[in-house]
């Protein structure tokens, strides 16, 4: 592949006719244009070798370039394509210098334009490639979203959603074929809604309204224990905020959650910003698929489950920012582990409950320093026809960063 620019058109459903005149001579030059089969009969004919793009797509894009080094390249995109577009995975693959991009109207630009909502204060949610359930971490009440669609399907989708977590109430507006002379709009109600959208270029604008039966859950840390489906094995609610608080998520970071249980913690990492990571390590099969629907559920499917026995499920893990661990504090060499796989300035956190792993992290704050915390939670419960303190298991969080000690 040589250092020859790519030049990236955005285009929309009104296709050649919306473009500037800078993109048609862009695309008029082009000795090779690629795009899908949709875009590039959007596109009038000229001179250049078309190629649609395969399928699966990102990992033949490698391919794809090399074959054709050399020669004028350029790549349809629908509306912008730096807005969950084809030009983010070439500026990642080439490098962004090597990347001439001609934007379009994003369909959330058009959308916004149509409803009259400001786009700074609504939410986006792509659906595209990803698993449906991502939409529930973005559900509250009074907020406006943009859902982008995956095929004609997706409003039926959206609206099973927003009834399944009790906002059947939210009216929805299906917006399809944006910028073209035949663009719909079609008006409804989440728990009414049954149909498919006029086309699969469709873009369901949501504005959330709960019903009585919806249990709205913030994005801080500390969610409700029922909040996840559980077998006992939780970081109870008022320790895990105290523990998020101690692991400090930050947008774009990564976590091991190791010795997951039910999840929560990774899960409420991941929540906290829709660019953060996390890998949830869990040795019992039943679990790990309880971490699986827990994750669906609250909005985060994008966590990933590894079943095995840590430390050994650790190898070939990506380096984390954070980890978190929860259970196994005794397995031998796992908090040495967990602390040389940590980037410098990662955080690691360890909550011990028996005196075998109160033992074992009072050892590593002698030798690595870092805070010891003891939690005591007591819950008002009834005693007799009175109501008394129950006291639960008091809690030893160790904290250390390794860039300080």
């Amino acid at each position: 592949m040589d250092a020859r620019s790519i030049t990236v058109v955005g285009i929309g459903a009104d296709g050649w006719d919306g473009l500037p005149e800078a993109s048609r001579t862009a695309l008029r030059e082009a000795e090779v244009l690629l795009g899908s089969a949709r875009q590039l009969g959007l596109v009038e004919e000229t001179a250049a070798e078309r190629v649609a793009w395969p399928s699966p797509l990102l990992p033949a894009l490698p391919g794809l370039l090399d074959r054709y080094a050399g020669r004028a390249v350029a790549v349809l995109a629908s509306g912008d394509p730096m807005f969950y577009g084809i030009g983010s995975a070439l500026a990642d693959l080439v490098g962004a210098r090597r990347l001439r991009v001609l934007p379009h109207p994003s369909s959330a630009s058009l959308a916004c334009a149509r409803l009259g909502w400001p786009l700074d204060r609504t939410d986006v949610v792509s659906l595209v490639g990803r698993p449906p359930e991502t939409l529930n971490a973005a559900v509250a009440p009074g907020r406006r979203i943009l859902v982008l669609g995956a095929g004609r399907e997706a409003p039926a989708v959206v609206a099973a959603l927003l009834t399944g977590r009790g906002f059947g109430p939210s009216r929805m507006t299906v917006l399809c074929d944006l910028g073209a002379g035949h663009e719909t709009a079609e008006h409804g109600v989440a728990a009414q809604w049954t149909g498919p959208a006029a086309s699969a270029l469709a873009v369901v604008a949501v504005e959330c309204a709960p019903g009585p039966d919806a249990a709205p859950l913030p994005r801080v840390a500390g969610l409700p224990d029922a909040s996840y489906e559980h077998d006992g094995q939780i970081t109870k609610s008022e320790v895990r905020a105290v523990t998020l608080s101690r692991l400090a998520p930050l947008p774009g970071e990564l976590l091991w959650d190791v010795g997951a249980g039910s999840g929560s913690v990774a899960i409420e990492w991941a929540r906290a910003h829709p660019s953060c990571a996390a890998v949830a390590v869990e040795r019992r099969p039943d679990r790990a698929a309880r971490i699986g629907r827990n994750a669906r559920a609250l909005g985060v499917p994008g966590v990933r489950v590894v079943e095995g026995r840590a430390p050994d499920a650790l190898a070939g893990l990506p380096q984390p920012d954070a980890v978190f661990v929860g259970g196994g504090l005794t397995a031998p060499g796992l908090l040495e582990r967990c602390w040389d796989a940590l980037r410098p300035g990662g955080r690691l956190v360890a909550n011990a409950v028996t005196l075998e792993s109160e033992a074992a992290v009072a050892g590593l704050h002698r030798t690595r320093g870092g805070e010891l915390v003891r939690l005591h939670v007591e819950r008002a419960a009834p005693l007799g026809g009175f109501t008394g303190w129950r006291p639960a298991m008091p809690v030893t969080v160790w904290t250390a960063r390794k860039d300080t000690l």
